[in-house]
């Protein structure tokens, strides 16, 4: 919707406390109303989970409308012409601030566990499974067997057909072969 229409609902509520805010949203009958509504319910949402305040101690600081891009459509008129449409768009920034300061407002630490690397083999005691598509065979032991070292997990494409890695045809030779594998 246009940046006007949300700005009639935006200015209410700004400066409010977020329950009134809310409850006077509710009896707006405007198209405006319910997207603010959802917009300060989810501002809200990521306040109490992210960093544990209460929604009782929140107010709207800041509430602001800014014109968006607009979607550029045409409709058929008459003689065969056709007239653009523009369907306007906007962009709502929402800041919530602590009516009494709790000194709870500090960010929710998440621990992160250690990132496993692309090509090394999951190790079953360590809990990870290994898939029904991960093939697991045995690497060659010289190299004289086999020519070269096998990896041990064989690489599937779609539908259990062999991957094919890497051919340096460039950017023309894919363009015109790319059905050909």
């Amino acid at each position: 919707m246009s940046a006007k229409k949300a700005r009639l609902v935006a200015g209410l509520v700004r400066g409010a406390q977020v329950d009134k805010g809310l409850a006077q949203i509710k009896f707006v009958s405007k198209s405006a109303a319910a997207p603010v509504a959802k917009l300060i319910n989810s501002a809200v949402a990521n306040a109490e989970h992210n960093f544990n305040l209460e929604k009782s101690n929140l107010y709207i600081k800041e509430i602001k409308v800014d014109e968006g891009k607009p979607l550029k459509r045409w409709m058929p008129k008459a003689h065969g012409r056709a007239t653009t449409l523009k369907k306007h768009s906007c962009h709502i920034t929402l800041v919530l601030a602590e009516l009494k300061e709790s000194g709870a407002a500090k960010p929710r630490t998440v621990k992160i566990e250690a990132p496993v690397r692309i090509g090394t083999k999951p190790k079953e005691d360590e809990g990870v499974k290994v898939g029904k598509k991960e093939k697991e065979e045995p690497a060659a032991e010289t190299e004289k067997e086999h020519g070269k070292l096998e990896p041990a997990i064989k690489p599937e494409g779609r539908r259990g057909h062999g991957k094919v890695e890497g051919g340096k045809k460039g950017f023309v030779g894919k363009l015109f072969q790319r059905k050909s594998g």
